[in-house]
């Protein structure tokens, strides 16, 4: 029984996979407003400060910077887009841009909530890999084929590039209501794209075939862009192969990737207006920090979380205000006109600088992280808490993203900060950075001890479907050799492991 014991349990974690889950959370834009107001309904189940990347474009001049500005579409409720031409003849598609995973793939199926699909068949240079590959978000997950394709993007480098692309054949809650994008552009690093690392992600690709800086960077102007709105939507920008410096003002300032997977910063402290959460830094950083467009709201592990929401309660102007608005299932409603944001405090967040001995501050002002989203009647503006408690990570979505022009400087392992030219409200910049500050009393690796890394836990996965594999062989010759013995020639219920089975 033991034995079979063991053999039951080897063979469950054989047939099991690991799922490691990408944290896109994109909203579905239409708001039902009801009385109440209640959203549970909608839920969808060196100095650290650089210039030296800004160029207007490359030195090779392959690349001009000033193409790219404005080749984004979308805002935070719809998730941010670019259009892409894939395949021959081309097949015009808008794809997510999302810094946290690393497949690039599109629908190749008809769904209710897109409006067209990539039709491989239509396709002379589409080549199926015989693959299939799957991938699970924090909300949404598709299951596809992988193949490649010819690419080219009207608003980006010149040329035509091969990509791998995922066929996505069958989703569930990943197409949403509202959207006006067709797939996702995956834009991390290998070791996160599926199946495996050796799926080479689009901007590996870019840089291989085109040549230009391994750098590219974000610009989303949604910020006070209601996620209702039925006006165009904001937009914004992805400069692909450097930084173009008309997009922000003031200094970059750069903090250290650790570790390439994630785009993973290390956040040092957190501070609600001018109050410091007094949290162990590994607490931020528990199991990861990260930077991640596909992502809407600012996400905090739940100790973090609590104690933001406890300190903005404290700091507020506001009494009695409902839990519900914080908790994400309620709107808060303001007569037209008034604004809610001088009622709430700015919101700092700390993170290492490139010099590993100082640090410096991104600040968002109320007007990020209390989000318009719908109106009662034309009379009541309603608003929804921009933050929300996370189970795997603390991740800078875009709430905070769209304050900051950011750098992803893949080529030097850091990511970069400036403010945002186009995150403003009548002329007031509605996002702050500032610095160096000296990181004393902050321990010198804040990300030490966090949960394991997913690269770990895939070499554990293996060794542990290598032990079960050899137990699995010795089992099943311990199954077969009892078989073997007989008492005048027959095989009797005593002689067999499994008779227990036999009912």
């Amino acid at each position: 029984m033991r034995l079979f014991g063991l053999l039951l349990l080897c063979l469950s974690f054989w047939t099991s996979h690991s799922v490691f889950k990408i944290p896109l959370k994109i909203f579905a834009v239409k708001f039902n407003a009801s009385v109440q107001l209640d959203l549970r309904p909608l839920t969808q189940n060196d100095v650290g400060a650089d210039r030296g990347l800004s160029l207007a474009s490359d030195a090779a001049g392959a690349v001009n910077f000033l193409d790219m500005i404005n080749n984004l579409q979308g805002d935070s409720g719809r998730g941010y887009y670019i259009e892409m031409v894939v395949g021959t003849p081309g097949q015009t598609l808008n794809v997510l841009v999302d810094t946290g995973s690393s497949n690039f793939a599109v629908a190749a199926a008809a769904h209710p909530y897109i409006t067209h699909y990539f039709n491989r068949s239509l396709s002379s240079t589409y080549q199926s890999a015989g693959r299939a590959v799957a991938v699970k978000y924090t909300q949404g997950e598709w299951e596809g084929e992988l193949g490649d394709d010819h690419l080219t993007i009207p608003q980006g480098p010149g040329g035509t590039i091969i990509i791998n692309i995922a066929a996505i054949l069958v989703s569930e809650g990943f197409f949403l209501p509202g959207i006006n994008w067709q797939g996702i552009l995956g834009l991390a690093y290998p070791l996160l794209a599926r199946p495996d690392p050796s799926v080479e992600p689009f901007f590996n690709s870019v840089v291989r075939q085109t040549g230009i800086p391994d750098v590219f960077s974000l610009q989303m102007c949604g910020a006070g862009v209601s996620a209702s709105t039925t006006d165009d939507p904001a937009g914004g920008s992805l400069i692909m192969g450097g930084v173009e410096p008309t997009l922000y003002r003031g200094s970059v300032w750069y903090t250290p990737i650790p570790e390439e997977w994630y785009y993973q910063v290390e956040v040092l402290k957190l501070e609600v207006g001018d109050q410091n959460l007094n949290l162990d830094c590994k607490e931020y950083n528990s199991d990861k920090a990260i930077v991640d467009s596909g992502t809407t709201l600012l996400r905090l592990p739940g100790n973090v979380f609590n104690a933001v929401v406890e300190a903005i309660m404290d700091t507020s102007l506001i009494q009695g205000f409902s839990a519900g608005f914080f908790g994400g299932t309620k709107l808060a409603c303001w007569v037209r006109g008034e604004s809610p944001w001088r009622l709430f405090p700015k919101i700092s967040i700390y993170l290492r600088a490139t010099n590993a001995s100082e640090s410096f501050r991104i600040s968002i002002l109320p007007q990020l992280y209390v989000q318009p989203v719908t109106d009662i009647d034309g009379t009541l503006d309603c608003f929804r808490f921009g933050i929300s408690p996370s189970a795997n990570g603390l991740v800078i979505g875009a709430t905070v993203m769209e304050g900051f022009y950011v750098i992803f400087d893949r080529d030097k392992k850091r990511v970069g900060f400036a403010v945002s030219t186009c995150a403003e409200n009548g002329g007031v910049p509605l996002a702050e950075i500032a610095g160096p500050f000296l990181t004393e009393g902050v321990e010198s690796d804040c990300t030490a001890g966090v949960f394991l890394r997913e690269p770990v836990m895939w070499l554990i996965a293996y060794a542990l479907m290598a032990v079960c594999a050899l137990v699995l062989i010795i089992l099943l010759i311990l199954l077969i050799l009892p078989c073997r013995r007989h008492r005048d020639g027959e095989i009797t219920d005593e002689s067999s492991l499994v008779r227990h089975r036999i009912k």
